[in-house]
This record gives structure tokens, C-alpha cells and sequence, in this order.
């Protein structure tokens, strides 16, 4: 997939930080951060564009990849308020609380095109899902919702894993029942999400394939 991109280089003192934001913003698609159920539902572009973005940070470890989410149109199903996504390797050492300030800093960026290797990342997937069978597994998408913001900060292969994930969701969700009539469909969730001590009900993020409409523009692959 090619991915055309906004890059940006803040500064924060004597460090210089590598952000990249998507050229064109996702229209038809939102977020909302866990709590303990967020929502991320998308059209086919919205979410085969994701999936490339998780792809790309996979294998990006010293970049920052932020998705504008927030101020786009309100989702018409589910709850909670909107939120961006940041994606960040945990090496990175990022943290919530700085990003206020570096994403103040993001202007004047230039224009990036970066390809994804398909095979590569659905190689990475199968290894981390292979690897989460066992009882020691412990590659999570450690998580955390700050400035309405959701991050999530994991690894190259469980960023890989929710990138063939979201590809799913973005090749499929077509073909199920009702969305030619405007209907959301729930698809799948984030892997691997860490959950706080104590129990209670798990923290999810839910993905789902929603057409946007007017509806008259979409037809079931196959007719």
C-alpha cells in the first residue's frame, strides 16, 4: 500500500521527535477511547487506511504516527467522546503527558509517500499470534487516553497483527448483512489490550465497518 503522509520534526528541548500524519484526513471515520468500551468504526478507506498507518508503525520504531480523529463528524452509534489515535513503539518513550506540547508544534510538514509490505507484516501477525497462545505471552498494546487523545503504545508485531486485523474489517465488512442499508457491523476488536488491576469488565475497542452515507453510492461486492 502506498501511504501518502505529512511529515513533521519538533523539537522538545536538545531532542528532535518524527511525527507523521496522514495527507488527507480520514472523513468517514471516529474513535472513541475505552471506557471501558471504546468504538472504532471506519468505511473501507477509513479502515484499510488504518491498517496500512499500523503497518507503517510497525516497522517505524523511532516514529510517531498520529491520526486526527476528533474533530471529524461525530460517530451516530455508540457513546464516549471522540479522541485521536497516536501510535508509538513502547522504546520510544513517549508519554501521554508531553503530547500536548509536541502536537502544538506540528506545523508546516512535508509531504511523504511510504510503501507497506503486505507479506512481511501478515508474516509478523501470524508470529504474535502463534506467540500469544502460550501462557507466558506478554506482547500487549499497552494504552492510555490523554488531551483526547488515544495511545497505544506495543511493538512490531502486535501493530502488524491489528494492521491484518483492520485489513480484514476494511475487505470484508462490505460483504456482510445490512450495510448496504447504512448499517454498522462489528467486525472484530483491538488484540491485546492491557487491563487494569482488580478486574471488573474488560477494557475493549471495538471495530466496526459502517458505510458512509448517502447509501444509493454502495453495492455489495458480487452483484
Amino acid at each position: 500500500m502506498r501511504l501518502r503522509l505529512l511529515q513533521f520534526r519538533p523539537r522538545t528541548g536538545p531532542h528532535e521527535h518524527r511525527v507523521v500524519q496522514p495527507r488527507q484526513p480520514l472523513r468517514h471515520t471516529s474513535l472513541s477511547a475505552p471506557d471501558p468500551i471504546g468504538m472504532l468504526s471506519g468505511d473501507h478507506d477509513g479502515l484499510n487506511r488504518l491498517s496500512g498507518l499500523f503497518s507503517f508503525a510497525a516497522y517505524s520504531r523511532h516514529t510517531i504516527v498520529h491520526v486526527p480523529l476528533r474533530d471529524g463528524p461525530p460517530p451516530d452509534e455508540g457513546t464516549g467522546e471522540p479522541v485521536d489515535l497516536v501510535l508509538a513503539h513502547r522504546t520510544l518513550g513517549l508519554r501521554a503527558g508531553k503530547w500536548p506540547g509536541l502536537r502544538r508544534k506540528l506545523v508546516h510538514g512535508t509531504p511523504l509517500t511510504v510503501g507497506t509490505d503486505e507479506a512481511r507484516t501478515a508474516r509478523d501477525a501470524a508470529a504474535r499470534r502463534e506467540r500469544a497462545r502460550r501462557a507466558d505471552a506478554r506482547d500487549e498494546l499497552r494504552h492510555a487516553t490523554h488531551a483526547r487523545t488515544f495511545f497505544l503504545f506495543g511493538s512490531r508485531d502486535v501493530f502488524a497483527e491489528t494492521a491484518t486485523d483492520l485489513a480484514a474489517a476494511a475487505g470484508w465488512g462490505p460483504r456482510q448483512k445490512g450495510v448496504g442499508q447504512g448499517r454498522s457491523v462489528l467486525m472484530t476488536s483491538l488484540p491485546a489490550l492491557t487491563q487494569p488491576p482488580g478486574g471488573g469488565h474488560p477494557l475493549e475497542v471495538l471495530i466496526s465497518f459502517k458505510p458512509y452515507p448517502p447509501y444509493a453510492h454502495f453495492e455489495r461486492p458480487g452483484r
